[in-house]
């Protein structure tokens, strides 16, 4: 039988009208001869009141028979009430239930993160999760609506390359037939190869690290954005990403109040998140590092201590720009004025998030390109492709990368990025 189904977030269209809404009830309490019924549709999530006296005895049987997480069709007026968070309540004039849940696993009580985590597949219904996954699909559709309106192409990098140019210690291998073939940590090198035959493009898809780290940041496998302009220099490229940030946290703000409410996050912090950010030089941030009694030497990198400390001094992402070119990609191009520093930024989110974007000006000149492979000790014959694309037509290019689960953790104010994507791979996690 076909219905003629509304959403929850829809509700607001059918003011004093009857509408039927395909829920699940998350939650139910009775008082006497009401019962109060707490559905969701996926889209949100809406009172439904059950008074006894209002409706046939078996929809009233029927209403107390369900459990949490059963499936059911609920028919009833809309009706306005402002005390509710969704403005709206639904008087219940019909039940219809699909199936009634028995022994649903995740109840009002507390749960450790283990067990959270081997139910996953249930964790994600609950209000908080929910909400999260909701703001992670509005910075999906930001990233995509960013570029689309800047004349940039979406092109999609292979996940199964042969080899690695920075290495492959931190790489999954695998059979690739009687080949050896690795899952990728990044597209970029491919990325760079779209932009000379399209101008302007950005990859989005998965990477892989094999790294057995169990910090709050880190997840095995995740999502990159990673665009990559021709004819765009360092300084270029820095203003396209604070640009892009800035898109990103307004489209959230825009779009997904109701879901930092859920969160309790705290939006003033994001609100001041507008392009132009402040820049440091790698040799300022070392400077301010050892006055603030943090032992560094030049030359070494930041770990998320000097990070978190540098993004305290602000209220925007930092970049930290022109570190020392021995710590940095084969790939970047040295500064013209400084050779032993690179063309390159880190873009350190504040309130504690760490970099969320890496980025520089590559190498164009051929003959630099081939110097480096051979003190990185890199096969020109697994990429003699890339070395072709400073052979043929070279240009001044830039790009970056930024890593949507972080992104994601820093906008809704998460403690661990195990929240921030549906089904996380962690060092020892590959269920559900």
């Amino acid at each position: 039988m076909s219905r003629n189904l509304s959403m929850i977030r829809d509700v607001d269209q059918h003011k004093d009208g009857t509408v039927t809404i395909g829920c699940w009830l998350h939650n139910k309490r009775s008082s006497g001869k009401i019962q109060f019924l707490q559905l969701r549709d996926g889209s949100g999530f809406i009172q439904a009141v059950v008074v006894k006296s209002e409706v046939p005895e078996e929809v009233w049987e029927t209403a107390g028979k369900l459990t949490q997480e059963s499936s059911l069709y609920v028919t009833g007026t809309v009706r306005e009430d402002t005390r509710s968070k969704s403005g709206y309540e639904l008087t219940v004039t019909g039940i219809e239930i699909i199936q009634v849940s028995t022994d649903y696993p995740i109840t009002p009580k507390e749960h450790g993160v283990d067990y959270l985590m081997d139910h996953r597949h249930l964790w994600i219904r609950s209000p908080r999760q929910r909400a999260i996954l909701v703001i992670r699909a509005q910075i999906i559709r930001a990233i995509q609506q960013f570029f689309d309106e800047r004349g940039f192409h979406l092109v999609d990098p292979p996940i199964l390359t042969p080899s690695s140019c920075e290495g492959t210690t931190n790489l999954f291998h695998t059979k690739y037939f009687d080949e050896d073939a690795f899952l990728t940590q990044s597209g970029q090198l491919y990325m760079e190869a779209a932009a000379m035959a399209l101008g302007r493009v950005y990859s989005f898809g998965p990477t892989f690290r094999a790294e057995k780290s169990k910090t709050r940041r880190h997840l095995i496998e995740f999502w990159m954005i990673e665009p990559e302009m021709a004819f765009v220099t360092h300084e270029e490229n820095l203003e396209v990403q604070e640009q892009f940030v800035s898109h990103i946290i307004q489209s959230v703000l825009e779009n997904c109040g109701k879901e930092l409410e859920v969160l309790e996050r705290d939006t003033s912090k994001l609100r001041n998140i507008q392009a132009p950010f402040p820049r440091i030089t790698y040799d300022e941030a070392v400077q301010f590092l050892k006055a603030n009694g943090h032992e560094i030497e030049w030359g070494e990198d930041f770990g998320a201590p000097h990070e978190t400390a540098i993004a305290e001094k602000y209220d925007k992402p930092v970049f930290i720009t022109h570190y020392p070119t021995e710590i940095k990609a084969f790939y970047m191009k040295p500064d013209p004025n400084r050779p032993e520093v690179v063309l390159c930024a880190d873009m350190i989110a504040p309130e504690g998030y760490g970099e969320i974007i890496g980025g520089s000006q590559r190498i164009d000149d051929p003959d630099l390109m081939e110097e480096r492979f051979t003190e990185h000790q890199l096969s020109k014959e697994a990429y003699q492709w890339y070395l072709d694309l400073r052979k043929y037509g070279s240009v001044p290019h830039s790009g970056f990368g930024l890593g949507l689960e972080r992104t994601v953790a820093w906008i809704c104010g998460l403690d661990h990025v195990r929240e921030t994507i549906p089904f996380p791979r962690l060092l020892y996690r590959l269920y559900p």
